[in-house]
């Protein structure tokens, strides 16, 4: 009897777990099928556009400032601050490329994290690329794509776009930081990664694992389970892709890469462990000790659900910060502190674009 009953236990328990994958499955492709929906295909196709078109101006958004729409190898969105005597700018503006994630837009991304606001009042331009739906039926950035990791495909299709509105603009090149929420904070880390002499830091809201799988099934995988073993191994062979070089670049060590982790812990897109796991890869990326230990700061939830409590941990190299931990509780695949009148965004604080540019502010090349 005790036999059947173990059977019948690994069987139960089989089923479970083959009910569970599928489910898996189904979500991924949900998320990251590539295949244009039923509508899209009803729409009758767009005339062809120049790889390159010059901004132009667009629906100011709610902040004083220029909001330009443009092309260059994909579409953007590029707003630029009012100069005024506080922030004169003399050197350039400092320059945020913030990436949304998927089921967004661009200008969705703005008005959802508010960035514009403080960019107004901080100084700071904003570059917003967008993910042609062309490219990608739920405009997810492919963080996972092999040719991305390795600095070619969206990667360098985004290197391509700062170097044009660097050109066109007075931009500061030794400040210009690059951020995201989910795919977007995925592909930012491996922008910079990838272009450490372009990116001073980065920001990830909710963002994945770097480097810990090549397929839109282990993507799936990574962002439920996050993957300790595959995401150690991808930093010792991004160490030594940069120590020994490659076809057309030179051989030199990764510098100091700044990052700031935001991570809601009631995410249930992507799990919280994959923060832990991304704060692990930035400590050996940045050459600190796995057993430093970390300054905490515990902030208590707010009155009336005007904050969630959340702790900052954070970890610095020669008295500098260089990596800041986020983690909120009660907060789920959503920008922190931003208009929840736009899916993926949660009205409690802490605000995640104040802390964005409040880290980025201490960085520069």
């Amino acid at each position: 009897m005790a036999k059947t009953t173990s059977s019948t236990r690994l069987l139960r328990d089989l089923a479970r777990a083959a009910k569970s994958q599928r489910k898996l499955v189904a979500k991924l492709f949900d998320i990251y099928s590539a295949k244009p929906s039923a509508r899209a295909n009803a729409r009758p196709p767009k005339p062809a556009r120049p790889k390159t078109a010059p901004p132009a101006q667009a629906r100011l958004p709610a902040a004083s400032g220029q909001w330009l729409e443009g092309h260059h190898l994909l579409p953007y969105w590029l707003y630029l601050p009012r100069r005024t005597p506080e922030h004169p700018a003399p050197a350039g503006w400092p320059l945020v490329v913030m990436l949304h994630g998927c089921h967004q837009t661009a200008p969705e991304f703005a008005q959802g994290t508010r960035m514009n606001r403080l960019a107004q009042v901080k100084g700071y331009a904003v570059l917003y690329p967008q993910q042609p739906a062309s490219a990608h039926a739920q405009r997810c950035w492919r963080w996972f794509d092999r040719a991305a990791q390795e600095g070619r495909g969206e990667t360098g299709v985004l290197a391509a776009l700062i170097d044009h509105v660097c050109a066109g603009h007075r931009i500061d090149r030794r400040r210009i930081y690059a951020c995201g929420l989910s795919a977007g904070a995925g592909i930012a880390a491996v922008l910079a990664l990838n272009h450490p002499e372009l990116i001073a830091a980065i920001g990830m809201h909710s963002g994945p694992v770097f480097g810990a799988c090549n397929t839109q099934i282990g993507a799936l995988h990574v962002m439920h389970r996050g993957a300790e073993a595959q995401a150690d191994a991808a930093i010792h062979t991004l160490l030594d892709r940069h120590a020994m070089g490659s076809p057309g670049t030179p051989a030199r060590p990764l510098p100091p890469m700044p990052a700031l982790l935001i991570h809601g812990e009631d995410d249930p897109v992507v799990n919280h462990v994959n923060q832990q796991q991304l704060a692990r890869q930035w400590l050996r990326l940045n050459g600190i000790p796995l057993a430093t230990a970390s300054r905490v700061t515990v902030k208590p939830a707010g009155r009336g659900g005007a904050s969630n409590a959340h702790e900052i941990h954070d970890f610095t190299l020669r008295r500098k910060l260089i990596l800041r931990v986020v983690r909120i509780a009660g907060l789920r695949h959503e920008w922190s502190g931003g208009d929840p009148a736009l899916r993926f965004n949660a009205r409690a604080k802490p605000d995640a674009s104040r802390l964005m540019l409040d880290f980025f502010g201490r960085h520069r090349r």
